[in-house]
């Protein structure tokens, strides 16, 4: 027999259009049955139909437990086709307390831990539903939601769970669909209620809109289960609210615990949300054994049911506050969690909504829910008042029932006739048992018949009333806060707030360990850092015919300024210096120097200071230390010197005046605020020559006169106090200097 195809079932088609009309498909099931929560229960499919499974097996949250794998068998078996290790995930996440902000699942044994484990196998694991999962599916049995048959045809499965829990912010979602993502964090469901009552009251016509701010102040940010700090700024969490997406700064929760002898530590509380303890811990362990971080010396998990990280600093010279922003800037224990509000909507279609957008859908299908609840319960009414109108009948006419039942032929069809009954009154009658005979009897269904009646009619009134309806859903709200709401221990607020950092770039020396040293430069530029303070007269040993130049006090976290002949600046951070041992390390090796170029200057780089650079054709100005550091080895041009001239001096601007003193042996003095601030130039003429250059220049303060050494060994120096003659403009030619001034031409001597 022949099995090749017939015609009749050959379809030409291009493979593009083929190709893409099946990827669609493959992306719109995708999208909707799988990927993104529906924006009325917050479930995707394979959540609700876990819970509805459960709820089929009676796994209530008064009963007893049953093993994962019995219910995950019935997930796969009768609702959702895909791989049981999937479905058992999925439910082990709804389990996690550290995973989800409400709990749906209650579970037995070992479900995972912070620290990233792998939850048990599901043969070993048993389950239940929470309160809360209960709470979202009051009202299925009363034609609250529509159902759907399963992928099989066999049974029927809800599309979504009626229940008034706001389940969607609450517990949050994510997911990566086809060409779309989702991701929502939790929330407090107290502050959503808070919400949630404001819209209603606006829908009632007792205030105006809420506005986004409104919203804000109700639910001013996310409250994640494992706590931490949000440090998002209140402008920045109200536009993800109001666009639906954006992000949230957290950080992890920390305090500093003195531990005696005027030694601390830092000890973690709480870490930011979905991040592993374990690799968290492994991290820090990594950056301490690179050196990455010298300021912290051990770090260790003490953590018990609660998260207890001890952080051990290398010194208690250490700020706390340093330390932890380096932490931040390295590790998870700061993270951003982000918001897209991508969800599927009350029209089927998926679509990123504002926080606003989201609440009013959700009241928009508990209306819904109450509505159909209400008509479900008035057709029950309805058909219980219609068999009590037979059973009364019947209680009128007892005899005459009595005797068609037990002598007619066909005592319905006579009932019907006799008393005018209808065929549901009929069959009521004739399955009333004989102990519902009595008086008594008829006595509690006509009290029954005037309760049921008065029900009828409040529940027509609220079908015929939209302001009652609003009011009945508000109160089912309360109900549900007063459950849990902030005021329950499994309900309050969690995830603290704080100000926005105040660092948010750490600077490079605060992760250099502060210790004193002692930086030396030779004449021919050999540079030492010795570890220490060493006094001045403290002895040093150079390369034979080299001498000492440069000799000052710093510590390792200081930036060192280098500036050379040709006018430029190099910056070297102290704690690359070379050490102590023999001679140091030739400069040219640190810094790119050109051949004749060489070192004028060298001191400690001071922040917010300002450096008084001059030339040797006696020109200058002012330029500020912030914006001289170099980040590269060729350094950064301040002082442009033409051909025959040479930066000759690099001062910390520390007095108010300035002295010069030329090769022709003129002193001036002038203010230094007639210095301008550059910040790269030839700079401004300080004193003027006929013949030669600037000998030397320093800054001084007029109150305290012009000193100078008087030269010998005793280290004499004198002082002229009186330096108004030698006061004026900058660019004078100034005058001889005082009588006894070093014939050097050198304030120095």
């Amino acid at each position: 027999m022949s099995t090749e195809p017939t015609s009749d079932h050959i379809v030409e088609t291009p493979f593009d259009t083929a190709l893409s009309e099946r990827y669609l498909a493959y992306a719109l099931s995708t999208i909707m049955s799988r990927s993104l929560p529906d924006v009325r229960d917050g479930l995707k499919p394979v959540h609700r139909r876990l819970l509805y499974a459960m709820r089929l097996l009676k796994l209530d949250p008064g009963t007893g437990y049953k093993k994962c794998a019995r219910v995950v068998g019935d997930v796969i078996g009768k609702y959702h086709p895909h791989g049981d290790q999937a479905v058992y995930d999925a439910l082990v996440r709804l389990a996690q307390h550290f995973a989800v902000r409400y709990p749906l699942i209650d579970g037995q044994g070992n479900f995972g831990n912070v620290d990233g484990d792998n939850p048990a196998a599901m043969r070993y694991t048993e389950a239940r539903m929470t309160a809360i999962a209960a709470t979202l599916m009051e009202g299925l049995d009363e034609d609250a939601v529509d159902f759907r048959r399963t992928y099989d045809g066999e049974e029927e499965e809800p599309v979504v769970f009626p229940g008034a829990f706001p389940n969607l912010l609450a517990n949050g979602a994510a997911g990566i669909a086809v060409g779309m993502a989702t991701s929502i964090p939790p929330h407090n469901a107290g502050e959503l209620i808070d919400a949630l009552q404001l819209l209603i009251e606006a829908r009632l016509g007792r205030r105006g809109p809420v506005t986004d701010e409104e919203l804000v102040d109700r639910v001013p940010g996310p409250d994640f289960p494992t706590g931490g700090i949000i440090v998002e700024s209140r402008e920045s969490i109200a536009q993800a609210y109001r666009t639906g997406r954006g992000a949230f700064r957290t950080r992890a929760r920390w305090e500093r615990e003195d531990i005696g002898h005027g030694t601390w530590q830092i000890v973690v509380t709480e870490i930011p949300y979905q991040v592993a303890k374990s690799k968290l811990i492994e991290k820090i362990a990594e950056l301490i054994n690179d050196k990455k971080l010298p300021i912290l010396a051990d770090v260790r998990d003490e953590s018990t049911e609660d998260i207890r990280l001890v952080l051990e600093p290398k010194s208690r010279n250490v700020e706390p506050q340093i330390l932890m922003e380096s932490l931040f800037k390295l590790t998870d224990l700061e993270v951003r969690a982000s918001l897209n509000l991508n969800v599927i909507d009350l029209d089927g279609a998926p679509r990123v909504l504002s926080l606003g957008q989201a609440l009013e859908a959700f009241l928009d299908h508990q209306l819904d829910v109450l509505k159909r609840r209400t008509r479900y319960r008035l057709e029950k009414i309805a058909h219980r008042l219609e068999v009590l109108d037979g059973y009364l009948k019947a209680y009128l006419n007892l005899d005459e029932v009595i005797r068609i039942i037990r002598e007619e032929d066909h005592p319905k069809a006579e009932l019907m006739r006799t008393f005018s009954l209808n065929d549901v009154q009929a069959e009521a009658i004739l399955n009333m048992r004989l102990r519902s005979l009595r008086k008594l009897e008829e006595m509690e269904i006509r009290t029954e018949h005037e309760k049921l009646s008065a029900e009828q009619a409040q529940l027509n009134g609220l079908l015929a009333s939209s302001e009652r309806q609003w009011i009945s859903v508000g109160e089912k709200f309360s109900g549900i806060k007063d459950r849990f709401g902030s005021d329950t221990i499994e309900g309050r607020r969690r995830s603290g707030f704080g100000e926005a950092p105040i660092l948010d770039v750490v600077p490079m020396e605060a992760m250099i360990e502060r210790e004193p040293v002692t930086v030396v430069c030779s004449r021919r530029g050999w540079l030492r850092a010795l570890k220490g303070h060493m006094a001045p007269d403290s002895v040093l040993n150079f390369k034979e015919g080299d001498e000492e130049r440069f000799r000052f006090h710093a510590y390792t976290t200081d930036k060192i300024f280098a500036f050379t002949s040709l006018g430029r600046m190099h910056t070297l951070p102290a704690d690359k210096l070379p050490g102590g041992r023999g001679h140091g390390e030739a400069l040219r090796l640190l810094v790119d120097l050109d051949g004749e170029e060489e070192i004028v200057a060298l001191m400690p780089y001071k922040a917010g200071s300002e450096l008084l650079l001059a030339s040797s054709e006696g020109r200058g100005f002012r330029a500020e230390a912030d914006k001289a550091v170099a980040s590269t080895r060729s350094g950064k041009q301040l002082m442009n010197v033409g051909k025959g001239v040479r930066a000759t001096h690099c001062l910390v601007v520390d007095g108010d005046t300035v002295a010069v003193i030329g090769e022709n042996r003129k002193l001036l003095l002038f203010p230094v605020d007639e210095l301008p601030v550059m910040a790269r130039g030839r700079g401004v003429m300080l004193q003027r020559y006929k013949d030669g250059g600037m000998a030397d220049i320093r800054l001084l303060n007029a109150a305290e006169g012009l000193s100078w050494p008087m030269g010998g060994t005793q280290g004499r120096t004198r002082t002229e106090p009186d330096i108004a003659l030698w006061l004026g403009k900058r660019a004078g030619a100034g005058r001889l200097p005082p009588t006894g001034f070093p014939r050097s031409n050198r304030f120095s001597g």
